[in-house]
């Protein structure tokens, strides 16, 4: 396994520092010390630089964003993490949108009847436009839309800038901050482009210390430290996110819907608040896809219950085809590694051995 050398701080000069950095009116101190912050997901690759920062030795924070669309396991692991280690605290930030929900309802009171709009829609749609305390269905209220591949706007709203802007900016009051992130190379073409360590727009410097590891390097550590990894990896989860994720793979929407099929009613649920809080009156957890399926209503968009019927077929659906055959799994590109990509396990690692307890 490759060794782990934490990069010394550099000093910027101050013309070249981010008008809105923190850093911008400080004096440059290459002897600074950093202040350091581990992003963990709940996946195995946030959760093997977490474990490399212990074994580093030196004092560290670590934060999780939760958006509400997590898995119950993925919760608990995070909750559990610190105990079963013996490292710090995972510290949770969530994103609130009461303020644009408010100015959103004002402006549908306001705008939408100049705009034709029946009365009825517009009183229902102002009455959904308040918060309902998970994140992610939030934000889908306020654009009234689910994200997608071509507008993926739930990485940076329902996690970066909540820890930006929660956590990293207070931190950097007191110093240069070094956040760890779990990107590797192997993961996607993509995240091989990144580079090892960079400043973030935020201020701060971002590390990606596993950068050069192989997946194995991952689960090498998880059993070094006798760590479980998350459950959902052994129920055949090949990520560990939101679930689902709106880029997630064909196989694995099968594999959510039939073991989680609550979660697929939970994304209908949503499907409904989120079309009754827009003027379209529609509004589709995947990109909107005409559905080819029903041929009562051609031309229909397609809700989740009509994609995960799709889902179990072995091809059907031409449109529906192109959209899905072309998912890496999971098509975020935070460079925050706040979302894990979909890496398919290798079929001689038993999942069940990497721990010799699960406690």
């Amino acid at each position: 396994m490759p060794s782990l050398i934490v990069p010394r701080r550099q000093a910027y000069p101050p013309s070249k520092r981010p008008r809105h950095s923190p850093f911008r009116n400080r004096q440059a101190d290459s002897g600074e010390a950093f202040q350091h912050l581990i992003n963990v997901s709940g996946g195995k690759d946030s959760t093997a630089v977490y474990l490399l920062a212990l074994e580093a030795g030196r004092p560290f924070r670590a934060v999780f964003a939760d958006t509400g669309h997590e898995h119950e396991l993925t919760y608990d692991f995070i909750s559990r993490l610190s105990e079963r280690t013996g490292g710090p605290p995972i510290e949770i930030v969530r994103a609130d949108f009461s303020a644009r929900l408010a100015r959103h309802r004002d402006y549908i009171l306001r705008e939408w009847p100049k705009q034709g709009v029946p009365d009825a829609i517009v009183a229902e749609a102002a009455a959904l436009n308040v918060p309902t305390g998970i994140p992610f269905l939030d934000l889908c209220i306020c654009k009234g839309r689910f994200p997608s591949r071509m507008a993926q706007f739930c990485s940076e709203e329902l996690k970066s800038l909540p820890i930006t802007l929660q956590v990293v900016f207070p931190m950097l009051r007191n110093g240069p901050v070094l956040q760890w992130l779990g990107i590797r190379a192997a993961e996607s073409s993509n995240r091989a482009k990144l580079p090892f360590w960079n400043r973030h727009d935020s201020g701060c410097m971002l590390w990606r210390p596993i950068f050069h590891w192989s997946v194995d390097d991952v689960w090498s550590m998880h059993r070094r430290h006798g760590l479980a990894p998350n459950p959902l990896y052994a129920l055949g989860m090949g990520r560990v996110g939101c679930m689902p994720c709106i880029n997630c793979r064909k196989n694995e929407l099968r594999e959510i819907a039939s073991r989680f099929p609550e979660h697929i009613e939970r994304v209908a649920r949503w499907e409904a608040i989120v079309s009754a809080a827009n003027k379209r009156r529609v509004s589709t957890f995947f990109a909107a896809l005409k559905d080819p399926m029903d041929v009562d209503r051609p031309g229909t968009y397609a809700g989740i219950h009509t994609v995960v019927e799709w889902s179990r077929t072995s091809r059907g659906g031409r449109q529906y085809e192109l959209f899905f055959d072309g998912q890496a799994g999971s098509g975020c590109n935070s460079d925050l590694a706040l979302c894990e990509w979909d890496e398919a396990l290798p079929h001689t690692l038993d999942l069940a051995a990497l721990a010799p307890s699960a406690s």
